[in-house]
């Protein structure tokens, strides 16, 4: 049964993994001095291409897994420590300089970035993966998995009709609001990822929670 609880979680936690706040400045950057009708293009195959990504590792992940034997449990615990670190980094600025270094990774100016840097790894990256099949994993069966992917697509809705105004949000933020803003969202994701790990120890059965 899906519960209100678990779709303001699974929103909460897309949402602070891809972490629009702080890909807004980075996708004004990559497209600066691109037409307005050009970024729109971009910032919406993105999302696309980031969508089906997600979707497909939704659905068929915890499959993927059984295949190769790796339990759910196991998964979630591997989840939580690698969603623990992407918070420290976001703590740190680390994980902003990291994908402002992938997005500089582009040698040629007119290659379009929609899937590479921004769909992958910047918007579909491991976390968000991981995440996708973590989520998915709490509550098994089509409404579960239906439910992420509804989550899914309203965060990378959130996230291009926040590219359209990066140009205003970053104005509006600036650097110093930006920098906050991502270390709050990374206190909340270490929490979350806390979380996992011990949903994951208690299907193990090692721990009381």
């Amino acid at each position: 049964m899906i519960t209100t609880a678990f779709i303001i979680s699974a929103f909460a936690t897309l949402f602070v993994i891809i972490d629009p706040i702080a890909l807004t400045p980075i996708f004004a950057t990559m497209t600066q001095g691109t037409p307005a009708q050009q970024r729109r293009r971009i910032a919406l195959r993105a999302c696309l291409v980031a969508f089906f990504i997600l979707a497909a590792f939704t659905v068929f992940g915890e499959a993927l897994m059984h295949f190769i034997g790796i339990s759910m449990p196991a998964f979630r615990v591997a989840g939580g420590i690698l969603l623990f670190l992407t918070a420290l980094e976001m703590l740190f600025e680390r994980r902003t300089k990291r994908r402002e270094d992938q997005a500089g990774d582009e040698p040629d100016p007119s290659h379009d970035p929609s899937v590479f840097p921004l769909a992958v790894p910047l918007l579909a990256g491991p976390g968000a993966i991981a995440t996708v099949i973590l989520l998915a994993g709490q509550v098994p069966g089509i409404t579960g998995t239906f439910t992420v992917i509804g989550m899914t697509a309203v965060v990378l809705l959130v996230v291009f009709i926040s590219l359209q105004a990066s140009a205003l949000l970053e104005r509006a933020l600036g650097k110093t609001g930006i920098n906050v803003a991502t270390r709050l969202l990374g206190m909340l994701l270490a929490a979350l990822a806390v979380q996992f790990v011990l949903d994951g120890l208690r299907d193990f059965s090692f721990v009381s929670v």
